[in-house]
């Protein structure tokens, strides 16, 4: 499979690394320097298009390559206002899309243990609960996008609470995400459930970028020849075992 990397900064590398192993040929490469070089010729060689870069250049990276009528797979977050225009780009262009907060198996199992916990803590008002996150500091949106997908979940459980803050929650009905920027730390999510009582935590730590290397690689591979909208879930089967 060919594919093609828009952002070839850290995880770029990663990436490129993974899918060499895995057989895969890396044919294009994107950074800043040669954005310009991101056209229909450039992409016509391409299968799959894997783009990690910035919330504020991704959108336009993402609808040039659906208009190539390239599969997508794209890892950047905080560019959500922008992502449904996208998914009608993929729609209209017939190709297809997979936007994900974070590509790494663990993550995604992590995802669903959340959603259950949740499920089981919506009937408990004695315990309160608060999100935080830690990552490197070249990670420029906080909270993460993973912390964000965590405080959804909850709140499509948990009736009581209303909207996620950042930082501090100043009322029953939110729920706060705290954000951290560490040097070199890949990753690391908590959900805690405080009560007078007693704590319930669920914990995720990364400990290097492979496992989202990995799992962009096997979105990508999933990806290609396909069309529609697709999420982790699709990739991993995770809703098959439902």
């Amino acid at each position: 499979m060919n594919i093609g990397l828009v952002g070839y900064g850290k995880m770029g590398h990663a990436i490129e690394a993974l899918a060499q192993q895995r057989g895969h040929n890396i044919v294009l490469r994107i950074s800043t320097a040669n954005r310009h070089e991101l056209n229909a010729v450039a992409l016509s060689q391409v299968d799959v298009v894997i783009e990690f870069t910035r919330p504020e250049a991704a959108h336009e990276n993402v609808v040039t390559c659906l208009k190539a009528g390239v599969p997508v797979v794209c890892g950047t977050t905080g560019w959500n206002h922008q992502l449904e225009h996208a998914k009608m780009v993929a729609v209209d262009h017939e190709t297809a899309l997979l936007q994900a907060s974070n590509f790494s198996i663990g993550v995604n199992i992590f995802f669903e243990v959340n959603k259950l916990l949740a499920s089981l803590m919506n009937d408990q008002p004695s315990y309160e609960i608060s999100i935080e996150e830690t990552h490197h500091t070249q990670k420029k949106d906080a909270p993460s996008g993973t912390a964000i997908t965590l405080a959804e979940q909850v709140l499509d459980h948990v009736e009581r609470k209303k909207h996620w803050v950042k930082e501090q929650a100043e009322s029953s009905d939110e729920l706060p995400i705290v954000a951290h920027r560490v040097e070199n730390v890949p990753g690391t999510h908590s959900v805690k459930y405080r009560s007078a009582i007693d704590d319930i935590e669920i914990l995720h730590t990364a400990h290097n970028r492979d496992g989202f290397a990995l799992g962009a690689v096997l979105a990508a591979e999933f990806l290609a020849g396909r069309q529609g909208i697709f999420t982790m879930k699709d990739v991993l089967g995770i809703g098959q075992r439902q």
